[in-house]
């Protein structure tokens, strides 16, 4: 990271309330990066405990930040959006950690209009197992079956010219993201093998139930990614209950 009179060609936005004793790692494990020219945006949902005390007392080059009422993550990280200088956004919890593998694709990054994405490591805690990482490359259809994880995609900043997270979906507006992306030929999407993140599994997500994107997915796909892909999966689901099986419709199935 340099100073500030470089240009600032990446933000990392980290959405964050009440998270200060996973901030530090998470903070550290940007520092560990050796790329330049990133910044690092704090959007704080108005802590009260040492969160403000870190993002106060931090050393890190290029950090900012700014703690208040949200309306939740996805209001947090459109606010992020808002701020970020970047010509590339990537998307993380206080509870969420770098890897060695997002310097790699980092520096990959070279299409303005490209969403660029490799792989994230599950993180359990001391909890079992109950549901599965994807990893791997998507294909429109894949996306429109299951969620992609957030952390593991490196957007263009040019896609938040065009869209924004919407705050009707409370989980999955990262997913709504996705499908209108995927669904939208003026972005490509590259895949690169690399595991860019350690992404927890127990966190916010893990616990809560988002039925408004769940009412919406279908109508979501039909409107981003056409009739063909709508009516492709009207059928997939008839199948799955007439034989069944779990509802593939649920974003946190995993086959």
């Amino acid at each position: 990271m340099e100073g500030k009179s470089e240009r600032i060609t990446l933000s990392i936005i980290i959405a964050t309330c009440n998270a200060g004793a996973e901030l530090e790692a998470c903070l550290a494990s940007i520092a560990a990066q050796p790329l330049r020219n990133m910044e690092v945006l704090v959007m704080d949902g108005g802590s009260t405990d040492n969160t403000l005390n870190i993002l106060q007392t931090h050393t890190m080059p290029q950090l900012r930040w700014s703690s208040g009422a949200d309306e939740g993550i996805y209001d947090a990280l459109n606010k992020g959006i808002a701020k970020a200088r970047g010509t590339w956004l990537y998307f993380m919890g206080a509870d969420d950690r770098l890897l060695a593998g997002f310097s790699e694709l980092a520096v990959r990054l070279k299409d303005p209009n490209t969403v660029y994405y490799g792989n994230s490591e599950p993180y359990y805690g001391a909890q079992e197992p109950n549901m599965e990482l994807l990893s791997g490359r998507f294909s429109a259809y894949r996306l429109a079956k299951h969620c992609m994880n957030h952390q593991a995609i490196i957007y263009p900043a040019a896609a938040f010219k065009k869209y924004r997270y919407n705050l009707r979906y409370k989980v999955f507006a990262d997913y709504a993201l996705n499908i209108m992306l995927w669904g939208d030929p003026g972005f490509k999407k590259e895949y690169h093998s690399f595991t860019i993140a350690r992404y927890n599994m127990t966190g916010f997500s893990a616990g809560t139930d988002d039925k408004p994107f769940k009412t919406d997915k279908l109508q979501l796909i039909r409107q981003h990614m056409g009739w063909w892909m709508y009516m492709r999966m009207r059928l997939k689901q008839l199948k799955k209950r007439l034989q069944g099986e779990p509802d593939f419709w649920d974003p946190a199935a995993r086959p």
